[in-house]
C-alpha cells in the first residue's frame, strides 16, 4: 500500500495563524414580549433589588475566529446561525487584545442586527 501524500510540515510560525476575538450578543427585538426578562425582573424585586425598571434577557457568544474572517461573514454568521432576526437583533463586536472576549465590550463594533435603532 502506498501511503496518502501528506501536507508539508511547515515552521511553527507558518502554521499558527492570526486568531481574532469576536462577541456577538443576542436580545430579543423590543416589541417581543420577553418572558425570561420579565421572570428575572420579579426574582430581582423578590430578593430586594430595587429601581430596576425592565430586563431584556439575550445570548451572548464569544468566538475566536481566523484573521482571514470578514465583517460581513461575521454578520451573516450571526444573522443566519446565532440569531433569529425575525424576533432578535444582535451585535457583532472584535475585542481588541488584551480584553476577555466576554470582558467589558469596549470593543470596536463591527455591525448589529439594528440599523440606527431600526428593527431588521
Amino acid at each position: 500500500m502506498v501511503a496518502p501524500p501528506c501536507a508539508p510540515i511547515l515552521p511553527l510560525d507558518e502554521q499558527e495563524q492570526a486568531v481574532a476575538r469576536v462577541a456577538v450578543d443576542v436580545v430579543i427585538k423590543t416589541e417581543i414580549l420577553d418572558p425570561q426578562g420579565k421572570a428575572i425582573l420579579a426574582a430581582l424585586d423578590r430578593a430586594g433589588h430595587v429601581g430596576i425598571r425592565s430586563v431584556r434577557a439575550g445570548k451572548h457568544f464569544d468566538l475566536e475566529v481566523d484573521d482571514s474572517v470578514t465583517d460581513e461573514e461575521l454578520e451573516k454568521l450571526a444573522e443566519s446561525v446565532l440569531a433569529n432576526p425575525v424576533i432578535e437583533t444582535w451585535t457583532v463586536t472584535r475585542v481588541p487584545d488584551g480584553l476577555a472576549p466576554s470582558g467589558d465590550a469596549t470593543g470596536i463594533g463591527v455591525g448589529s442586527g439594528t440599523d440606527a435603532g431600526a428593527s431588521r
